[in-house]
């Protein structure tokens, strides 16, 4: 399978392109922040009739069946436009835990919004005051929820609620596939956001004008948005390479399974040899979610430094994909925790903590030196080991930011430009703010 869209697939996204256009996601997005969701389910109402929200859904219960590679297409177009509501849940995620069918047309029909929560995972559920059907994982069951305490997200189109568990409605649900949809689901999104905010700075550069020229006529502005380009491309390769790993094996096939240790929600899982011939779906997954989350935020940060100060103000379009593209990177599984399940895997040594993770960095970099010493090609630097989200490990001196094409030196003791948000002496709650509109989570925790 290639791992890019069928022509067939670019036709949808066309599709669900016009009828958001159409819709007016800004106006949409605004009203749903308000509090009134009237105007977002009718948007969700006519995503239903294009066939978004039965996607996942099996034929047999009003949806199309298709596969996972569709539901990445239909994601990245809802991110380019930034919908409102719990579209990871109620597309992707829910759908595949309800496997005695029960909601299944009415999600498909798009009479019913769904959302979920799966602590620790999933702390609490996106727009969960507003869903029709609220599920927790109570593993390994899968249980009704009501809503509980409402949270503001540091994205104020989304809101997070406490989910109070009910009764058991399914006991057999695959757990840990659902959870790597939803998080397929969100790495999608934030691929579509990233595409749209450098769309933004590219039109930007081409119509502000300083010292008699567009800005994207200077080398700066030009490096800048080449490197958010080179990001997004390189990020959707492992979208669609997770996306096939997903994909429901052939009538007769060997049933994909995951290596690598489990989203915490899923419980414990058998441990399977990679010998096997299995499937590295979950490692997959974990590559695009922290590709696609890293290419998104640099695509937020550089479209901000582009637009300048009017990218603050609430009256411009920016901000949306900019609260949006934070939330997201940490929902669904923060980027350390991410890169922990991939180091995991490939190594097959679980690291439990930040310091192990350095640890291991710190000991594949001295291997990398001294082969290119016994080479004769150098001694320097092959990596910035510290900086991961979460990880206050200082940078040694005058270390530059190569990789996001930051030319400032980094002090001693400071942390990496990119992750300084990520710093442990920030509030790790879940519901701590720095600053208006900006929120941070503990380890487990998300927005």
């Amino acid at each position: 399978m290639r791992l890019a869209p069928s022509e067939e697939q670019r036709r949808f996204a066309d599709v669900l392109d016009m009828l958001l256009t159409r819709a007016d996601p800004a106006a949409v997005s605004a009203a749903w922040a308000a509090g009134d969701i009237t105007p977002g389910r009718r948007l969700w109402a006519a995503l239903a009739d294009a066939g978004v929200t039965g996607l996942l859904v099996p034929e047999r219960f009003g949806g199309l069946g298709a596969g996972t590679d569709d539901l990445v297409v239909a994601c990245e177009v809802l991110g380019r436009h930034a919908v409102p509501g719990p579209v990871a849940e109620s597309v992707a995620a829910v759908p595949t835990l309800l496997v005695s069918g029960r909601w299944l047309p009415e999600l498909a029909s798009g009479r019913i919004l769904a959302s979920m929560a799966a602590p620790p995972l999933l702390p609490f559920a996106a727009d969960g005051d507003v869903a029709d059907l609220l599920l927790i994982i109570d593993t390994p069951a899968v249980r009704t929820g009501s809503p509980g305490a409402v949270h503001h997200s540091l994205d104020a189109v989304r809101r997070l609620a406490d989910v109070i568990p009910g009764e058991i409605v399914e006991t057999g649900a695959p757990i840990q596939r659902a959870l790597d949809l939803g998080t397929l689901a969100c790495a999608a999104q934030l691929l579509g956001a990233g595409h749209t905010l450098l769309s933004m700075a590219v039109e930007h550069a081409k119509t502000r004008t300083q010292f008699g020229r567009p800005i994207g006529a200077f080398q700066a502005v030009r490096h800048q948005l080449a490197d958010v380009a080179v990001a997004l491309a390189f990020a959707r390769p492992l979208l669609y390479a997770a996306a096939v790993a997903l994909a429901d094996p052939a009538p007769g096939a060997t049933t994909p399974a995951h290596t690598g240790p489990p989203h915490p929600a899923a419980g414990p899982t058998r441990d399977l040899s990679r010998a096997a011939g299995m499937s590295h779906a979950g490692r997959d997954v974990s590559a695009a979610k922290v590709a696609c989350g890293e290419a998104a935020l640099l695509a937020a940060r550089t479209a901000l430094q582009v637009h300048g100060a009017i990218g603050y103000t609430r009256e411009h379009g920016l901000g949306r994909y900019l609260t949006r593209v934070r939330a997201l990177h940490l929902s669904w599984g923060t980027p350390d925790w991410h890169r922990r399940r991939i180091l995991t895997e490939l190594t097959g040594t679980a690291v439990e903590d930040p310091a192990g993770l350095h640890r291991c960095l710190n000991g594949v970099e001295t291997a990398v030196r001294a082969s290119r010493e016994l080479a004769g090609t150098g001694t320097g630097p092959v990596w910035t080991v510290g900086g991961t989200a979460g990880d206050p490990t200082p940078q040694p001196e005058s270390r530059l930011s190569v990789r996001h094409g930051d030319p400032t030196p980094q002090p001693e003791s400071r942390l990496s430009v990119r992750h300084r948000e990520d710093a442990a002496v920030w509030p790790r709650d879940g519901r701590g703010a720095v600053g208006p509109g900006v929120g941070r989570t503990g380890e487990k925790g998300f927005e």
